[in-house]
């Protein structure tokens, strides 16, 4: 599966590969700094088959890029997952009306931030995804 993850936190990163790495199954984890970032790539063609999003970035926050790719009619419907710590309610329900698949809020301890990740990628590895 190949998951586009947006996060501008390089220690948020590194938890990601670790957990990733455990995993049964092999990913293709391409990395964004940003959502400008993430855009370009998405832009050149090679569409992910999921995207983790952080909300808060510099640059373009994850709700404006969340706003510019669920207007784009070849972006729209790739699943987009919230991964970020904001447990704002004002963050949620907009990101749910602009489409989202998922919010998942990072917990502190690694422990439970790798069981939470692994239950995203498991489900994705089963639901059908539409390819590009």
């Amino acid at each position: 599966m190949k998951v586009l993850f947006i996060e501008d936190d390089m220690i948020e990163s590194m938890k990601l590969q670790r957990a990733v790495a455990k995993f049964d199954s092999k990913h293709d984890i391409i990395e964004a700094k940003n959502g400008e970032e993430a855009l370009d790539i998405l832009q050149n063609g090679d569409l992910p088959d999921i995207i983790l999003l952080d909300l808060n970035m510099p640059r373009m926050s994850g709700i404006e890029f969340l706003q510019v790719v669920k207007a784009d009619d070849k972006l729209r419907y790739l699943p987009t997952v919230i991964l970020t710590t904001s447990e704002n309610r004002v963050d949620l329900l907009r990101c749910f009306q602009l489409g989202i698949a998922g919010y998942i809020i990072k917990p502190l301890k690694y422990e439970d931030y790798e069981k939470k990740i692994k239950r995203v990628f498991e489900y994705w590895e089963v639901s059908e995804l539409i390819k590009g």
